[in-house]
């Protein structure tokens, strides 16, 4: 299932000039975007202690989730779908292992971190960013399907331990909100 939904995703790259290229430009700039979305963020207008909360929270599952990331690397080495010979891709090879998907934990983090912390509608925004963040990198040939879903799971799990654990509120919270 996970070669065939891969596979699919990835049948129409190297077809289209267009779509080839919107897609790599997806996967190239949107997750950085995102990131410089959230930044922005902290100088919203409403809410704005809360907001920069969630900047906070957003940040820290980020780091962390590709901090647990590098630490499966250590342990699970998968190959890349197109060494196996099962994509086409249409960018630049790279050098690391397939699972997790750091764009996909990278983009899941934060609307994680938005949607536990009940900015729903930046989340939902975030969300619709971080689908088409995970579809392009399977599009382009670099991931399978279940590597974007590792990378998802690893953020969401992150983002939910890491706003238990950093609480709204707290001296350190009203500090690091209050700079700036």
């Amino acid at each position: 299932m996970d070669q065939a939904i891969t596979q699919w995703i990835n049948s129409p790259a190297g077809i289209s000039p267009i779509l080839d290229r919107i897609m790599i430009i997806i996967t190239q700039f949107a997750a950085p975007l995102l990131v410089l979305a959230v930044v922005l963020q902290w100088w919203s207008r409403r809410s704005q202690d809360h907001v920069r909360h969630t900047c906070i929270v957003a940040g820290l599952s980020f780091l962390v989730g590709l901090g647990i990331n590098q630490i499966i690397l250590l342990f699970l080495h998968r190959p890349r779908p197109y060494e196996a010979g099962l994509t086409h891709l249409i960018i630049s090879p790279t050098t690391d292992w397939s699972f997790p998907s750091d764009h996909a934990t990278a983009s899941f983090a934060i609307v994680a971190a938005f949607l536990l912390c009940g900015l729903w509608r930046r989340g939902i925004v975030f969300l619709l960013v971080a689908l088409l963040i995970c579809l392009s990198r399977i599009y382009v040939g670099t991931h399978y399907i279940s590597d974007i879903l590792g990378g998802a799971g690893t953020a969401i799990v992150t983002a939910a331990v890491v706003n238990l654990a950093y609480r709204e509120g707290t001296k350190v919270d009203r500090w690091i909100t209050g700079l700036l």
